[in-house]
């Protein structure tokens, strides 16, 4: 691994270039937005939710079958299926005595596509 000048990170100059401010001013997101948005993002800091995602990605499962998939209990699942509910990335449906998990929409599917790929670059 090449080991980085690190002057190379770090602005020598006192200038500010007001125009750019400006600019990024107009249209950069609310405090309260890069809040929700930083929330947001946490919750695919847990790699057993990534792996529920992932796995919804491809096929909507019941808790049994998510717990069997990933080799956990299906209490541990349960508790990370809460979490992805409570941000709007999972959803459910009754049919019977079973609940079937999905993702709440193409967004989802999309987030974790692109975060591989990028992985991948």
């Amino acid at each position: 691994m090449k080991k980085q000048n690190q002057s190379e990170d770090r602005c020598e100059c006192n200038v500010i270039h007001q125009e750019s401010i400006d600019k990024v001013k107009l249209v950069i997101p609310s405090n309260d937005d890069l809040g929700l948005l930083a929330d947001f993002f946490k919750v695919f800091g847990d790699q057993t939710r990534v792996k529920i995602l992932s796995a919804l990605s491809v096929s909507e499962l019941c808790v049994c079958d998510i717990a069997f998939l990933l080799g956990m209990t299906q209490s541990a699942i349960s508790h990370q299926l809460r979490v992805l509910k409570q941000a709007r990335l999972v959803k459910s449906r009754k049919e019977g005595k079973v609940v079937y998990y999905m993702l709440d929409d193409d967004h989802v599917k999309q987030i974790i596509g692109l975060g591989l790929v990028h992985n991948a670059e």
